[in-house]
């Protein structure tokens, strides 16, 4: 009979998380868990809080718990360390019943689009019912079983619910595999009742055995690698898209590697920029509705575009209308993303299934030599167009390119390391073309879920994983006033961040998109939005920010902004810097159509002159 030890529920799944380990290089290894993030309430404080202490100081296997300051701003931060480690480390989070469990709905959502890991603890209510309704407890009269966690079930990729304590022992390897699995990985959603976590049992000690966890990079299938060979050879005018997939597959040297054999250019989507060198020949730059010129011209004529890695949003397709009449290659360790479009499924590891690729093509393929010189000569003058855009320059209101510059210059040969962080509203678009970096992972963009809040918590997470890095948060206002809380927490945990706040009064990037499908200017900006006698606030973003503990200064200028930097570089804690910019004022250069529905019927004109446009758009779609 093996033996034994008794332990409550919430005691054995903090034990069994510590205790998980993976092949850190050199022979040495590192916990799969940075930790856990905890908001504690009374669906878990007694018990999971009770675990948690007695587990932060453990002599073999630490696990640190982190104390926020907003749950879904937790939840970020742990899924912006997970995206920083390339699905090799990740965090747990744990939160109360009611609010504090639903506030981590946005994020659990976030996570599944974008298929990061994170541990999701909320705590819920008593199994037994013998204090119901408890204090934050939703009652459904429907159904006696239901509490606010189920509301985690669509959003999960794995859900369960612990009503007795054996029941870890399937559902934490359960958990765990899914967590780790390459191809299906993302949130994971254990629901902890306040009493079962208290509840005592026996469990087999070798369950908490240290246990080395292992990724299995997936090679593709014999039948799959020889047909999409065949239709790689037919192609003349070839183009790559590299998506995520290329870096959480460590397939950068094997990228580059096929690029150059074979004279294939380069173009990133958001979540796969960085993983080639910004100054590499064949690099195209940024693909889409937020792409280059370089990169989108090569798209409309490709005649064969190898995705790799890419859940081909409408952002990297332009809406189905940018690369409609190319071939299509999906390789993507994932079968939900690998059929996407139509084209010819590859399901593999990215990495894997380029060197299987490039050992059948051997010597005797490459794309056409025109195809390969104009490749090289579109992407010389695209790298020269940044450096115009980006140069120094002052203007009465400066638009986001000018602070991208100011940010560049601002640092020297060691701002390699730079980790530039963003997610919502027009920084996306302007990053996605303008940042150079030749760092995988320097650019760190939460663009699946496009999710406002996620820049400073996201921030702080990518810290957490990569502290030697400087990282730099660029947001907007609208988005800082969402979510800004988690600046407290980067001064309580002594994780520097940089963050600048481009001011432009409102949700500049949305009134744009309003106006070009025809409307008036409303409800975005605060000059065009229901106002009080007293109006719109002045709002001190820098004032808010030295409140919460940052060094913090407004700037009027560029060249204010660049001396500002220098301070913000040399500071040892989290420094905030807030500009005003111009809301109307972006990058013109590149982009290409994005499918906005507008309305068939209005009153008015422009609306009815956007719906033509509309629909002369459309007929480019190759759906």
């Amino acid at each position: 009979m093996s033996a034994t030890v008794r332990l409550t529920m919430a005691q054995a799944l903090v034990r069994y998380l510590a205790a998980l380990r993976i092949d850190a290089g050199n022979g040495a290894t590192a916990p799969l868990f940075g930790g856990v993030f905890a908001i504690f309430g009374h669906g878990n404080v007694a018990g999971l809080g009770e675990a948690l202490y007695l587990q932060r100081d453990h002599a073999e296997h630490p696990l640190p718990t982190y104390r926020a300051h907003n749950e879904q701003g937790m939840a970020h931060a742990a899924i912006a360390y997970a995206k920083a480690h390339m699905r090799r480390r990740m965090m747990a989070v744990t939160a109360s019943i009611g609010p504090g469990a639903t506030n981590l709905l946005t994020a659990t959502a976030l996570a599944h689009v974008n298929r990061l890991p994170v541990l999701l603890l909320p705590g819920d209510v008593f199994v037994s019912r013998a204090p119901d309704p408890v204090l934050q407890q939703l009652e459904c009269g429907a159904d006696g079983s239901v509490s606010v966690n189920d509301a985690f079930k669509p959003l999960s990729r794995y859900f369960d619910r612990i009503v007795h304590p054996a029941q870890l022992l399937t559902a934490l390897p359960r958990a765990i595999s899914v967590l780790t699995d390459m191809a299906d990985c993302g949130p994971v959603t254990l629901a902890l009742p306040q009493d079962v976590q208290t509840m005592a049992y026996d469990y087999p000690l070798d369950f908490f055995a240290p246990r080395l966890v292992t990724f299995r990079a997936a090679p593709p299938a014999e039948t799959e690698l020889k047909d999409a060979v065949a239709l790689l050879r037919s192609a003349r005018k070839p183009l790559i898209v590299a998506g995520g997939g290329v870096l959480y597959s460590m397939a950068g040297a094997a990228l580059r590697s096929f690029a150059e054999k074979y004279g294939v250019p380069v173009a990133e989507t958001q979540a796969g920029k960085s993983a080639l060198a910004w100054d590499h020949p064949l690099q195209m730059g940024a693909i889409g509705v937020t792409g280059s010129p370089a990169a989108n011209a090569l798209a409309a004529e490709a005649d064969l575009v190898l995705a790799l890695g890419t859940r081909l949003q409408d952002f990297t397709t332009g809406s189905h209308a940018l690369f409609a009449s190319a071939k299509l290659i999906n390789l993507n360790v994932n079968a939900f993303d690998a059929l996407k479009r139509r084209g010819l499924g590859l399901q593999a590891d990215v990495r894997l299934g380029l060197e299987a690729m490039a050992s059948l093509l051997l010597d005797d393929w490459h794309s056409d030599l025109a195809w390969h010189r104009r490749a090289l000569g579109e992407a010389q003058q695209w790298r020269a167009t940044v450096e115009r855009i980006t140069a120094r320059r002052e203007a009465e209101l400066p638009y986001d390119g000018d602070v991208i510059g100011a940010v560049q210059r601002s640092g020297d040969e060691s701002t390699v390391r730079d980790i530039v962080v963003g997610a919502a509203g027009t920084l996306p678009a302007e990053l996605h073309k303008l940042w150079r970096t030749s760092t995988p992972g320097g650019y760190h963009m939460e663009y699946g879920y496009s999710c406002m809040g996620y820049e400073i918590a996201g921030g702080l997470g990518v810290k957490m994983a990569r502290p030697y890095a400087e990282v730099i948060v660029m947001v907007g206002d609208g988005s800082y006033l969402m979510m800004n809380s988690e600046i407290a927490t980067s001064i309580m945990l002594g994780l520097k961040l940089i963050v600048l706040v481009l001011d432009n009064r409102g949700y500049g990037c949305i009134n744009r998109l309003q106006q070009a499908c025809g409307m008036s200017p409303f409800n975005n900006m605060f000059d065009d939005c229901l106002q009080g006698q007293q109006g719109a606030p002045a709002i001190d973003f820098a004032r808010h920010a030295a409140a919460l503990g940052a060094g913090a200064e407004n700037v009027k200028t560029i060249a204010q902004l660049e001396q500002a930097l220098v301070r913000a570089r040399a500071s040892a804690s989290t420094y905030v810097i807030c500009i005003a910019t111009d809301p109307a004022r972006t990058t013109s250069e590149g982009g290409c159509w994005w499918e906005v529905a507008v309305p068939e019927v209005s009153e008015l004109g422009p609306v009815r002159a956007a719906r033509e446009r509309y629909i002369d758009n459309k007929k480019g779609q190759g759906v």
